[in-house]
């Protein structure tokens, strides 16, 4: 079982290359507004993703396609003013960074100067060097993004499991190496085997978080809302609920709805 090898003051992109050199595991969870960022935070999260499935959870659209990138800017300068310690990445949305490297490096320029945020992340590997590339040489941090990659929905069709066929697998294997090379600081891997997904993380330097993975990564995310229970529609194998809010909240909004009704609230010592 890994124990923290070092109490980290703030985390930054070299402190999770280290927490892999030293065999810890590396905790990363979203946030999108300023409580939860703020709870998140004190409670020692290592890096907190601004995720684009706000546009799922927070805005309720059915893929994380329509967010905006003035929307990330948003979502993230809220998360930044709230944290002292976490690593704030910063999801690059779809559209941001895909047409051309310089339309990529002025998305990612906003990103940074506008909210404040540490790092960014996109999906892909090869198709997207030339973007990548032209970002780190700004002397912007990157972490990639391969496996089930969000953004690519419509051409993958399905939310299943990637690269369960070698000729897939070799290709996640050759992306993640380039990846490492243009020098992405790490690299989430989302819904792949683990057996493949710990072939990668011990094949590279940098470190690997995983989404549905397994655990022979460097570090694991899932979303908050998810892993509270504020969802509940939503149950891959991979999601382990810590708490089952829907039901907690729901309970709680019935319960003063009933109390403003029968004028049980407010009572004598809840008024001026």
């Amino acid at each position: 079982m890994s124990t923290a090898k070092k109490d980290y003051k703030k985390i930054t992109t070299k402190s999770l290359v280290d927490m892999k050199a030293n065999g810890e595991k590396i905790a990363m969870l979203t946030a999108y507004d300023f409580t939860m960022a703020k709870i998140l935070d004190h409670a020692g999260i290592d890096v907190l993703l601004v995720g684009d499935s706000a546009s799922n959870v927070i805005a309720g659209h059915e893929t994380t396609l329509p967010i905006t990138l003035n929307d990330m800017i948003y979502h993230a300068s809220a998360v930044v003013r709230a944290c002292e310690r976490a690593l704030i990445v910063v999801d690059m949305p779809f559209g941001s960074y895909q047409s051309d490297a310089k339309e990529a490096l002025r998305s990612a320029i906003r990103i940074m100067k506008e909210s404040g945020g540490h790092a960014v992340k996109l999906e892909g590997g090869k198709e997207i060097k030339d973007s990548i590339k032209l970002i780190l040489k700004a002397g912007i941090p990157v972490m990639g993004h391969l496996g089930l990659t969000p953004q690519s929905i419509y051409k993958f069709g399905t939310y299943t499991v990637r690269a369960k066929e070698e000729q897939e697998a070799e290709k996640l294997l050759a992306d993640a190496k380039l990846l490492e090379n243009l020098g992405c600081f790490a690299i989430v891997l989302e819904k792949v085997p683990a057996k493949l997904a710990q072939q990668v993380a011990e094949s590279l330097t940098i470190p690997i978080i995983g989404i549905g993975a397994g655990g022979g990564v460097d570090g694991q995310v899932l979303v908050t809302h998810d892993m509270l229970g504020m969802t509940h529609e939503f149950s891959p194998r991979f999601l382990r609920r810590y708490l089952h809010l829907y039901d907690d909240m729901s309970n709680a909004f019935i319960k003063y709805i009933e109390d403003v009704k029968s004028e049980d609230f407010p009572n004598e010592n809840e008024q001026y």
